[in-house]
């Protein structure tokens, strides 16, 4: 019997995109996996008659050496929709741009692998087109636009399919807000401002460039927008729902990051008092995403937990969730790294494996 074959056309090549190239190009697989593009914003590696590029671990040099400019998006879709055999498109960035071409893609015949949470967390008439389930339409893979690599989307769907329903989901989704109330909020007093822990956070490369885009709660928000979605809830979008945000509303508008870093300290008295306040009921304080389907009910913020709560005991940047169903009485919990290139691009290469195999 030949040997299954897809083409698999990859756009972004930073830090996620690097790691999911290292690993598709060193993996040995049942299936062959035919890389034919791999895009980055201005210049390209593509294979003109869908032949597998030619490529080792030293492709990035190749492809920095190339002279092929990238093609347009409508151009790209084309193109992959020509393709003689099944085609994937992994797009490893988190462009909202690219994002809101997923329902051509999808109606085109094309698959797509991805850990851009945009296109799932935006408005709901996307969501529904993506996953509408028309005959000829390309298949969707998101894994790891929640938790990175870690299994939450896939048997989140296994439990809703099989029958089962969802009654509550709760956990700690973001990595950097998981490690800044790690070390802010813990079972031992401590007299750490959360100001030098968000410094402390982004010196070591925790945070985004501008913190801001942590601390406001929509990273939180978009993956619990995406969760809701999958348990039935017909969530309108991230904004749809309560938000807390960790930024204080006099330094929302300030313009440069140094200046909203320098004035952090000013706001911290707020968030001590509430850890004080939380440390007399023996209790934390964790910024969580809350799901509860049989209310109808969605929010982001800060909740406090015992200390003998799993979401207490945590450390670093790791993630946690817990899902309870009709079934699953004592909740589900998933723990692990919920960031980070390697354990990401695994999640996106392990939905490229499934589509594969569907295909």
């Amino acid at each position: 019997m030949a040997q299954k074959e897809v083409n698999v056309a990859v756009i972004g090549a930073g830090v996620v995109g690097s790691a999911f190239l290292d690993q598709i190009i060193a993996m040995k697989a049942p299936i062959k996996y035919n890389l034919i593009v791999i895009a980055e914003s201005k210049n390209s590696l593509i294979s003109e008659d869908y032949s597998p590029l030619q490529l080792d671990s030293n492709w990035s040099q190749t492809l920095s050496n190339s002279k092929q400019e990238t093609l347009p998006l409508e151009k790209l879709i084309e193109f992959l929709s020509k393709s003689p055999l099944p085609a994937i498109l992994v797009d490893n960035t988190s462009s909202a741009y690219i994002a809101g071409f997923y329902p051509k893609i999808v109606e085109s015949g094309i698959s797509i692998a991805t850990p851009n949470k945009k296109a799932f967390s935006s408005d709901l008439d996307t969501w529904n087109k993506l996953f509408s389930g028309n005959p000829g339409n390309g298949l969707v893979y998101h894994e790891a636009t929640v938790g990175a690599g870690l299994p939450i989307l896939g048997p989140l769907r296994d439990f809703i399919q099989t029958g089962d329903e969802v009654e509550k989901i709760e956990g700690i989704f973001s990595g950097t807000l998981s490690y800044i109330f790690n070390e802010f909020s813990t079972a031992t007093p401590n007299d750490i401002k959360f100001s030098d822990v968000v410094k402390v956070a982004k010196q070591a490369g925790y945070t985004e460039p501008d913190p801001r885009d942590d601390l406001n709660g929509l990273d939180v928000a978009r993956k619990v927008t995406i969760v809701s979605r999958i348990s039935g809830l017909k969530i309108e979008s991230p904004t749809s729902f309560p938000v807390q945000s960790l930024i204080p509303k006099p330094l929302e508008s300030v313009e440069s990051v140094d200046e909203f870093m320098a004035k952090l300290p000013e706001y911290d008295d707020e968030l001590t008092k509430l850890k004080e306040e939380a440390a007399k009921e023996n209790k934390v304080l964790r910024f969580i995403g809350k799901v509860d389907v049989p209310n109808n009910k969605v929010s982001v913020g800060i909740e406090k937990y015992d200390y003998s709560h799993p979401f207490a005991s945590l450390k670093g940047s790791d993630n946690v969730i817990s899902i309870k169903t009709k079934r699953y009485v004592n909740p589900v919990i998933v723990q692990g790294a919920g960031a980070g290139a390697a354990v990401t691009a695994a999640g996106v290469l392990a939905d490229a494996i499934k589509i594969a195999e569907r295909v």
